[in-house]
């Protein structure tokens, strides 16, 4: 049996996302910016596609820029506000994707004031400390904290942290990579000024995302060549990408409260089942809590035989279950997870730590098959 609980690393697509794409890769082949008719066409699909995905958020199409994914999106957005913004500060935790930890670490080295907030045992931001950062000079500040945690499942109140920068001045940055598609955003009612997403995380194709820039931001252009992307983002654009992204989108949010029941289902099928053969296992973050965390994400430190520990991971991809130790683009990675190693007590640190993530494609016979073959590790 072929078991896929790693849908934070990237889901399945959708048939109706293959159907659109491949329609696209036979009939709109032209260039989006040519003027003759093949380009006119390519071109009304892209605005047409720009429109419908800025619509789902309340937000002007001129507002979205696509790029290649979360990864470039985050490089993008978080560069700029430093380019172009006079940004010398940015706030952010140590629990991040490594696109915005590698990325800071760079910026430090040419003389950005880069800050991390306090978190809880938990993961949980400190929100008066973020406040005392945000107060701590008069040094032009961007913060940058992810919407949804991509290893433990965290939310974090988007509404609390754009209003603390709106009243300190300062630039809000939100990975939403693991949010959109998941969770209703509006746009027009949050302090956000700059926003990223990847297809791949709502049944979308991979090699595409976009940024949200909110209007007269500022921001100047990232990648340099043509005009493409109101000239913030040259390059010919991935149609076909595109138009699978705002298929899958769409999709996303007129299901989004069939498939987020039906998933939080699963996903609290999924605790009581591994709570009877594991009654001492360890929800890492606050993944276990429905209210503080997203419905997708479970992080679980499970208390298995030690002589077995090492070989947990081989056995379960033996038996065709596919899951990850930490974020999939740290594959392969020895040091462990970074959120992890932020957060984990004495108590958890010996425990492999998994990530089991779920989708609309998962049902309760995966559950049962796993928890079997679980069973031969306690």
């Amino acid at each position: 049996m072929l078991v896929y609980f790693d849908n934070a690393a990237s889901t399945p697509l959708r048939s109706e996302v293959v159907d659109k794409m491949k329609d696209c890769l036979i009939q709109n082949y032209g260039n989006p910016s040519s003027t003759h008719s093949y380009g006119r066409s390519a071109k009304a699909k892209l605005e047409e596609a720009r429109k419908s995905i800025a619509s789902n958020f309340n937000i002007s199409p001129q507002e979205i820029i696509f790029t290649s994914g979360g990864t470039e999106s985050d490089n993008m957005l978080i560069r700029c506000a430093v380019k172009d913004l006079n940004v010398k500060t940015i706030i952010s935790s140590k629990i991040e994707h490594h696109a915005v930890l590698h990325c800071l670490d760079e910026l430090e080295k040419s003389g950005i004031n880069i800050s991390y907030v306090k978190l809880n045992q938990f993961g949980e931001i400190d929100y008066s400390d973020l406040e005392q950062l945000l107060k701590k000079d008069e040094s032009k500040k961007l913060v940058t904290l992810m919407y949804v945690n991509n290893e433990i499942g965290n939310i974090i109140d988007v509404h609390k942290v754009g209003n603390l920068c709106k009243k300190h001045n300062s630039y809000f940055h939100t990975d939403a990579v693991q949010a959109v598609g998941h969770f209703k955003i509006d746009l027009s009612n949050l302090n956000i000024d700059f926003l990223s997403s990847a297809a791949h995380k709502f049944h979308g194709p991979k090699g595409v995302g976009f940024s949200f820039v909110r209007k007269d931001s500022g921001i100047n252009p990232f990648i340099l060549g043509g005009s493409q992307e109101r000239g913030l983002r040259a390059g010919t654009e991935a149609l076909p990408n595109i138009l699978g992204m705002e298929k899958a989108l769409s999709i996303s949010y007129k299901k989004l409260n069939e498939e987020r029941k039906y998933i939080q289902s699963l996903k609290d099928y999924f605790i009581s089942s591994i709570l009877t053969i594991f009654p001492n296992a360890i929800f890492n973050g606050c993944c276990k809590d429905s209210l503080k965390s997203t419905y997708t994400i479970l992080n679980i430190s499970i208390p298995v035989n030690e002589n077995k520990v090492s070989l947990l991971d081989f056995h379960l991809d033996l038996k065709g279950i596919a899951c990850s130790k930490g974020s999939a683009c740290q594959s392969g990675s020895t040091t462990g997870s970074h959120v992890l190693n932020e957060i984990q007590t004495k108590l958890t640190e010996n425990y492999p730590a998994i990530r089991f993530s779920f989708s609309k494609f998962n049902n309760k016979k995966e559950v049962d098959y796993l928890m079997k073959v679980l069973k031969e590790f306690k």
